[in-house]
């Protein structure tokens, strides 16, 4: 008697599916929020915008896979792609989200500061490839569209928590200037007042320059400036305003 029969497990009683990684990799550039697209070459979907990404292969992880096919897709350089800080996002498993066949995918998502512009032309399915605003995406390929929204949700949480901010801006910055990187990411206005005494009250999340001040164009006095503190955490976070949080109550 087999193992399986043994087992009383019938691997072919199950039909096998595919597994993808996705890539939703964010940036801050210009003063608004873009995200990393890929032109697809070939079906379905040829012509059409979506993420980075592809089949996981049989011998390696989704994370693999996924640093694997933006280095393909984008030309952006393998040392470039390896380091980056990617955070597995969600697994989207709906049954017919890829007209080819049953396909899983792995979602992975990344805040990057200072990424240089993809290569013309990658490799894989891509044709193309592009840093695009998020407001200006439009309806992507597949799923990808759900995909990039879940990436800004959680992008925009982790600036709650975390100092990520400050890695888009200058070595040395204006509150004001923090406060834009917020609102781009959010896409909201902040009151200022309310904005500054929250940054000043947290612990470690920056530190002023002594002595240094900088003209912004306005009246009145130089800004003070500032550099990251030496904090990884905000305690408090910095929550959102109410209405851009998700409910208490809500499910996904």
């Amino acid at each position: 008697m087999s193992r399986a029969a043994a087992g009383g497990y019938d691997p072919h009683a199950f039909e096998p599916f595919a597994v993808t990684a996705d890539l939703a990799v964010l940036t801050v550039r210009g003063g608004a929020l873009h995200v990393l697209l890929i032109r697809r070459g070939q079906d379905p979907y040829t012509g059409a915008w979506a993420l980075p990404g592809g089949f996981v292969l049989p011998r390696e992880s989704a994370e693999t896979a996924a640093r694997r096919e933006l280095a393909e897709e984008t030309g952006l350089a393998p040392g470039l792609v390896a380091g980056l800080h990617l955070e597995q996002l969600r697994t989207y498993s709906e049954p017919d989200r890829d007209p080819r066949m049953r396909v899983v995918s792995v979602a992975f998502t990344a805040l990057v500061p200072d990424m240089p512009e993809p290569a013309a032309g990658g490799g894989g399915d891509a044709d193309g490839a592009r840093w695009v605003p998020v407001g200006e995406a439009g309806r992507l390929a597949f799923d990808h569209s759900v995909i990039l929204a879940d990436a800004r949700e959680r992008v925009g949480a982790k600036l709650e928590y975390s100092c990520l901010a400050t890695a888009f801006c200058p070595p040395q910055f204006t509150l004001g200037e923090l406060q834009a990187v917020y609102e781009t990411v959010w896409d909201t206005a902040l009151d200022r007042p309310n904005f500054r005494r929250k940054v000043l009250a947290t612990p470690g999340f920056v530190e002023a320059v002594p002595g240094a001040a900088r003209l912004t164009g306005g009246r009145g006095k130089p800004a003070a400036l500032y550099r990251a503190g030496p904090a990884t955490a905000l305690h408090p976070p910095l929550l959102r305003p109410p209405l851009l949080r998700p409910s208490e109550g809500s499910v996904r």
